[in-house]
């Protein structure tokens, strides 16, 4: 590489204003210390650069004097554990203030989450001074969430639509609207790439688009598991939050044994403790939210009274049905059938997954981190690190979620059977 960089600034002739694939190279490198030399260390250090520490402490004065005695280990996990106990306190706040409240609380999440990475990304890449690097990321993220919320628009606010001669209009001409608005962000891409930055300015255009597929498209899923009914999002988050609590006081007590090297302070003990401790809560906690017609009834829009309603006959998987239990299990228990509603049966499903595979979505953000030598992605929240920190596992546990009710709970949809039967 240090040869061919050499090629590119010393050539004599030809028109400087064309690049060959050589000076092209050689100028569009990043420029990151450690470049210089030739060795494979020095490029693996110039893939691998790293954002300037944060040093702020926002953590409250109150808390710092609380905690002021303890040692290092005991005191950041007092300070987690309180500041933990206040964001539940408000998530329990925004559930009972209803869906429209929810919905804009996961929005603001997923505002800051790309803030967060888009900061990180300009924090690294700074010093080149890119023309429109964050005006356009912020240019896409409005153009994506412009796209899905439009979506939801149509499909769940058709009474709305209808009433509204504008809505109307811009529902129909939705996607390509869409389309048009994406597209003038891309021309204003290409007309400020910048000679001798191109190779970084696709860096960062992916950049901005990795992103917006990791924090809008799932954000976007939330919401549309929201609409199937609010158990079909309360209980999978409260999945992730049990499973995190848990695997932290398993493995802070009787943690040993290290899991991975991406994350050198998770252990197996809290791995497999979480994961025990994650399907009981939620088993627990589907019996008790599948009760109330609150929780189970999918979220409608009334356009009579221009509120959402959640009222509706119960589905059978939110109806108590007896079951049979294996001879083994009776045999030690001493009950031959047992009373549980179906949709219990499904939440070990979604504890199984958020207990087992949702963690990687943990690990996912934490060889990022590494990768740009971060502990964290912002100081947001003392103790916890930025909000992309709490929401890694969030993100990838709403994926699955939405893919399991349209796989096993919506099931197939008759006029999709039908075309299909006709060869359509």
């Amino acid at each position: 590489m240090t040869e061919l960089r050499k090629r590119g600034r010393g050539g004599g002739g030809g028109d400087p204003d064309s690049l060959s694939d050589k000076e092209a190279d050689g100028e569009d490198r990043l420029g990151l210390p450690g470049e210089a030399g030739g060795d494979c260390d020095g490029e693996y250090k110039a893939d691998t650069p790293s954002v300037p520490p944060s040093t702020a402490d926002n953590t409250p004065q109150f808390l710092k004097e609380a905690v002021e005695g303890l040692n290092p280990r005991w005191k950041n996990c007092c300070i987690r554990g309180v500041l933990s106990m206040a964001m539940i306190s408000g998530f329990f706040m925004m559930i009972y203030l209803g869906p429209i409240m929810l919905i804009v609380v996961v929005m603001t999440i997923q505002i800051k989450c790309f803030q967060e990475i888009i900061e990180i990304g300009y924090r690294v890449y700074h010093s080149y001074e890119l023309p429109w690097f964050r005006t356009l990321s912020w240019y896409f993220l409005i153009c994506v969430n412009y796209f899905f919320y439009g979506e939801t628009l149509a499909e769940y606010f058709g009474a709305l639509v209808q009433r509204e001669e504008p809505l109307q209009f811009l529902v129909r001409y939705h996607r390509f609207i869409s389309f048009a608005v994406y597209l003038a962000g891309f021309c204003m891409f290409v007309l400020s790439l910048v000679k001798k930055h191109y190779r970084l300015q696709f860096y960062m255009f992916a950049w901005t688009h990795v992103t917006l597929l990791i924090v809008v498209t799932q954000s976007h899923l939330v919401i549309q598991n929201l609409f199937e009914g609010m158990i079909w999002f309360l209980v999978p988050v409260s999945i992730v939050i049990c499973n995190d609590i848990m695997a932290y006081l398993f493995g802070f007590f009787f943690g040993r044994t290290p899991l991975i090297k991406l994350s050198p302070k998770k252990t197996w003990e809290g791995f497999i403790g979480g994961f025990f401790g994650t399907l009981v809560f939620g088993f627990i906690l589907a019996y008790l939210l599948a009760q109330f017609q609150y929780f189970v009834c999918p979220v409608e829009y009334n356009s009579e009274t221009n509120r959402f309603t959640a009222e509706c006959e119960p589905s059978d998987i939110f109806v108590m049905h007896e079951y049979t239990l294996p001879f083994t299990v009776q045999s030690i228990l001493r009950w031959k059938t047992v009373n549980i509603y179906p949709y219990q049966i499904h939440s070990v499903a979604l504890s199984t997954f958020g207990s087992l595979i949702g963690p990687f979505g943990g690990f996912f953000a934490s060889g990022f981190k590494r990768a740009f030598k971060i502990k964290d992605f912002a100081d947001t929240i003392p103790g916890h690190g930025g909000i992309m920190d709490r929401f890694d596992c969030q993100y990838l546990m709403a994926t699955f979620t939405h893919v399991y009710i349209a796989s096993f709970i919506r099931g197939p949809n008759p006029s999709t059977c039908l075309c299909y039967n006709m060869s359509c």
